[in-house]
């Protein structure tokens, strides 16, 4: 797929490519491009070798696992404060997910082979890449528990606000259909639970594939896991200890803005 070429002033936007120093980041540099990444695009497919490193500026990307009934449901997102396609520095090999653009953005991107030449020569590199692959582990695995635990609405509550952690806005350009592939779920029990959401007050419209959400009271419908997810991966990229054990309150002020069964 070819992706338009944009123009962003004012540095990098992300995450990952911001902790580099100016040495490491000139290493990608000569290679890197700003790419355009519109709602719906594809950046990998499950079982194609991957041809490009995405580093999103802005918008939100779904990690997808399709089944081979052709039922799909997400594993986790990624933002500006992550990469695409890194993983492939561990080993040539096929993709295992299929990464989907859900909420249209912008992203600096630059072939694999030159981003594993660039990550062999640096340690400021790999030590960056590591720290995502930390917090995209906790996705997975926190993920993998709340599917397993959790009720289903609970989960939607969820997807929501990691979305909207990425996104930055309540308005999250998302239609039913999408949600029950994000969730693998039937799309008449979406249908049941937002339902179920707009009398709590929690989604206050979901027309024209635009869901717009009241994130205090959809915080209050979620599980632990995103405020989990959110700690873990803030302690992981700052350093600093941001919990002990157990859970912080859903208004901790160090936590910073950033970024399976049908049955109910």
């Amino acid at each position: 797929m070819t992706f338009p070429q944009v123009s962003i002033s004012g540095g990098t936007r992300n995450r990952l490519l911001a902790t580099l120093s100016p040495a490491d980041l000139d290493l990608l540099k000569p290679d890197l491009e700003t790419v355009a990444l519109e709602q719906d695009a594809v950046l990998a497919r499950a079982g194609d070798e991957i041809d490009y490193v995405f580093f999103p500026h802005s918008g939100a990307i779904l990690l997808m696992i399709d089944m081979a009934d052709g039922q799909t449901v997400a594993t986790g997102v990624v933002g500006c404060e992550g990469a695409v396609g890194s993983l492939s520095v561990l080993g040539a090999s096929p993709s295992g997910i299929t990464a989907v653009v859900r909420a249209a953005g912008t992203a600096s991107r630059i072939p694999a082979p030159r981003f594993h030449a660039a990550f062999g020569r640096s340690p400021g590199i790999r030590q960056a890449i590591q720290k995502h692959v930390r917090s995209m582990l906790i996705q997975f695995q926190l993920g993998a528990a709340c599917n397993a635990l959790h009720p289903v609405e609970a989960r939607m509550a969820r997807w929501l606000l990691q979305l909207r952690d990425r996104v930055d806005s309540d308005v999250l350009p998302l239609t039913q259909h999408a949600l029950s592939q994000i969730l693998g779920v039937r799309r008449t029990t979406v249908t049941l639970l937002m339902g179920n959401l707009r009398k709590r007050g929690a989604i206050r419209s979901d027309q024209r594939g635009r869901i717009e959400i009241d994130q205090a009271r959809l915080l209050a419908a979620a599980c632990e896991c995103h405020r989990v997810m959110r700690i873990e991966a803030e302690e992981i990229f700052s350093g600093d200890k941001v919990r002990t054990r157990g859970m912080a309150p859903a208004n901790d002020p160090r936590i910073p803005e950033i970024e399976a069964d049908d049955a109910v």
